[in-house]
Parts: C-alpha cells; sequence; structure tokens
C-alpha cells in the first residue's frame, strides 16, 4: 500500500514525547501515532505530516515470573516480550497476530501496539481480548499529560476503565508508553481435532457441540474448501475442515481429545493432528494466511453472532464475489472480496443478522480514502466518543483517519 511520507518522530523518553505532543497541540498540528507501523494502511488515508514513534521507548521495565505480570515500555518488540515469557513457560493468552502478512508490512511489531489495537486470536473465545489481560497503562493526553492508570494486580482497580478505554483506541487517545499485563501459564501440550466435509452451517453447529461439552476448547475455527488447502502445506484432510484445538497437560489432552474425536464422529470424518502440526495450523489461522497473498484485494474482520456468520457469508455470495472462513466459533468472519470492498451491501446485511461490527482490514488507496474503516456508531455512542476524544485530545490532532476505531 502507498502510504503518505511522513517524517519520523522517535522520542527516547516519556518527557520528550510528552513535549512533542504539547508542542502539536498548541499547534494544532495533525500527529500519526504508531509503534512499529507493521499496520501500515489500516485505517483511513492519514493527513499528518509528522508521525510519532514508540519505538525507542523500549524494554522489559520489570517481570516476576512468580506474580505472572510483566510491565515492558511500549515500544519494546513483541519478539522480546515473547522471548522473555517462552523462558518462563509463560505467554500472552490472547494470541496476538502478526499483521505483517496481511498487510503487506514489514518492521516489528510492538508490545504497545498490540494494545492500542487490542490484538487479538483464536483463543480469544475461552481467554478474553488483548484489554481483558491489561492492568496497568501509561500514555500522554493530547495536552501533553503522562498519565498512569492501573496497576500490578487486578484487584488494584483504580483507573480500570480508563485502562480499558486505551486498549483498542488505535492512537485516537494519546500515546501509549508503558504496558502492564497478566501472563498465565504457557500450555505445555495441545492437539487438533479435525472434521472434514462440513458445509459452513454444519460447521456451525459442529463448533457449537464441542463448547458445549466439558473438555476446554481452546480454539473452533471453520476453513472451507476454497482456503483449506493453504494451511499445513495442504496436508490437512481433502475438503472442507473444522477444527477444534486442546490444550493443557500431556495427558490431559490425550483424554479430552479422544473424547472431542468420539463425541464428533457423528459430524463427519474425524482426524487429529499432533502437537507440532497443531501449532502450525493454529498460527497461520491466527495471522489469516489465505488471504497474506501480497495483493490488495479488500479484506474485511467480521464480527458477529457465533450463529449467524455463516448466514451473513451466503447472504453475501448471492450477491457478490467473496471468499471467507471463520475463527472463534464462527463469530470471527475474515472476508476477502473479490472486486469492490461492498461495504453497504455487508453493514445492510450485517444489520439485518443482528448486528456486528465489520472493520476494512486492507484494501486499494482510492477506497479506502471513499469507505469508513471502522463501524459505524450509533448516534448516542458517537456523541459520547466525541465528548471523550475532546477530553482525551482536545486540539484533534492524534491519528486523523483512525476516528471511529475505539
Amino acid at each position: 500500500m502507498i502510504e503518505p511520507q511522513l517524517i519520523d518522530l522517535c522520542p527516547t523518553k516519556e518527557g520528550e514525547a510528552a513535549e512533542i505532543i504539547r508542542v502539536h497541540g498548541q499547534a494544532g498540528t495533525p500527529l500519526n501515532i504508531a509503534g512499529g507501523n507493521t499496520r501500515s494502511g489500516f485505517g483511513n488515508t492519514v493527513t499528518a505530516e509528522h508521525r510519532l514513534r514508540s519505538t525507542a521507548l523500549s524494554g522489559i521495565v520489570a517481570y516476576n515470573p512468580g506474580e505472572m505480570v510483566l510491565t515492558a515500555r511500549a515500544g519494546t518488540p513483541l519478539a522480546e516480550i515473547e522471548a522473555a515469557l517462552a523462558k518462563s513457560g509463560q505467554t500472552m493468552a490472547f494470541e496476538p497476530m502478526d499483521h505483517r502478512p496481511l498487510m503487506g508490512t514489514s518492521g516489528e511489531p510492538t508490545i504497545g501496539g498490540v494494545f492500542a489495537a487490542n490484538v487479538s486470536g483464536p483463543r480469544r473465545l475461552i481467554s478474553g481480548a488483548a484489554r481483558d489481560s491489561l492492568l496497568g497503562v501509561r500514555f500522554v493526553n493530547g495536552r501533553g499529560e503522562a498519565i498512569k492508570a492501573g496497576g500490578r494486580v487486578m484487584k488494584n482497580v483504580t483507573g480500570l476503565d480508563l485502562v480499558k478505554l486505551m486498549a483498542g483506541s488505535h492512537g485516537t487517545l494519546g500515546l501509549i508508553t508503558e504496558v502492564t499485563f497478566r501472563v498465565p501459564p504457557r500450555p505445555k501440550s495441545e492437539a487438533t481435532i479435525v472434521i472434514s466435509g462440513l458445509n459452513d452451517a454444519e460447521a456451525a453447529n459442529a463448533m457449537a457441540a464441542a463448547m458445549a461439552l466439558p473438555v476446554e476448547v481452546s480454539g473452533a475455527a471453520h476453513l472451507p474448501m476454497t482456503v483449506a488447502w493453504t494451511f499445513l502445506g495442504n496436508r490437512l484432510p481433502e475438503g472442507e475442515a473444522t477444527v477444534l484445538r486442546i490444550e493443557g497437560l500431556p495427558a490431559s489432552v490425550a483424554t479430552r481429545a479422544e473424547k472431542l474425536a468420539a463425541a464428533l464422529a457423528a459430524f463427519g470424518p474425524v482426524a487429529r493432528l499432533g502437537e507440532d502440526d497443531s501449532a502450525t495450523l493454529w498460527r497461520e489461522i491466527r495471522d489469516v494466511k489465505p488471504y497474506a497473498d501480497g495483493g490488495l484485494r479488500p479484506v474485511w474482520r467480521v464480527s458477529v453472532a457465533p450463529s449467524v456468520g455463516h448466514q451473513l457469508v451466503a447472504a453475501l455470495r448471492l450477491e457478490t464475489g467473496v471468499d471467507a472462513f471463520y475463527d472463534w466459533q464462527g463469530g470471527l468472519v475474515w472476508m476477502r472480496m473479490e472486486a469492490d470492498a461492498e461495504a453497504a451491501l455487508l453493514r445492510r446485511f450485517m444489520a439485518a443478522l443482528g448486528g456486528g461490527h465489520a472493520t476494512l482490514m486492507r484494501a486499494p488507496d482510492a477506497m479506502r480514502a471513499a469507505i469508513s474503516a471502522f463501524e459505524p456508531q450509533v448516534d448516542a455512542v458517537a456523541v459520547l466518543s466525541a465528548r471523550v476524544k475532546e477530553r482525551f485530545d482536545p486540539a484533534g490532532i492524534f491519528n486523523p483517519g483512525k476516528m471511529g476505531g475505539w
């Protein structure tokens, strides 16, 4: 994607960032807020000349594995966080995706960017979103004031709502400079049950049945035939694949996977993936591998009730060219359009099925300029959002082009 050439500002201290923001706020000069810039091209066209980046605000501030809490500066590379957690057998429960393959970007994802965009992967259906792991945050508002909210333990709820508000705000409320979040134990083993040959509606029923069983499914996705061949180097069983993940201690995983396979045999042929293939498959689902094709065909991330995701796709297929696959038990639908983004059609069908959220993740520049990338807010929410934005960013300098993303 062609992005405007911005001048990067990379402060090394929170105070430096605050001064940059204060000066821009007084002048009313827009700032593009970014971390590793791996989601460049997401949202609508940026109109700023300067990009304020957190990448030089880097490093793990505090980490005691016994507390299962980690504090890091916002620009800390995600890879550095993951390496530290791996040494202690811990992880980020929300399983953040890597946007680079889908968006065609480079750079290094940062921990601040993960929380600013509320990036959550397949395990979200049982572990919650990124914001549900966030305990505390430091950020600089539009007045150049450094603010701290939350703390290192969940029972310290001071400012907890402010913490939640910053997660998913996409840099429209402030520059996050530090985050504190929970890091639970990493599952010691995993396995995936694969049911073959189900259509989208049958897969929705199978996933609902699996989630109702006392086997603690931690991932539930459906891969139609059009995309199933792209996963695991085309080594999944032939045809459509409905995949269900079990995690935990090895003996427990073996027992629960066996129970799950037996319970779902009535839906279709059942196979089992071992630990390595299971880990690879869910990483590819997380990172939307089928649409990480280097192209610019419009890609939507659509969140709806799990029971209606397949209905939404079926309705769209009658009207336009669309490819899709499902995560979160069918509640997260990744869609790639053949040509036009079809925003009005998509949102009309969503409303008819009870509502949801559709976010345009990728599209040619002309489409991004003409279409709201985020779900339009109802009037009451829009008024409240405008008030919050005015309170945090009175001069309106933060991330023009991403309004509505929080």
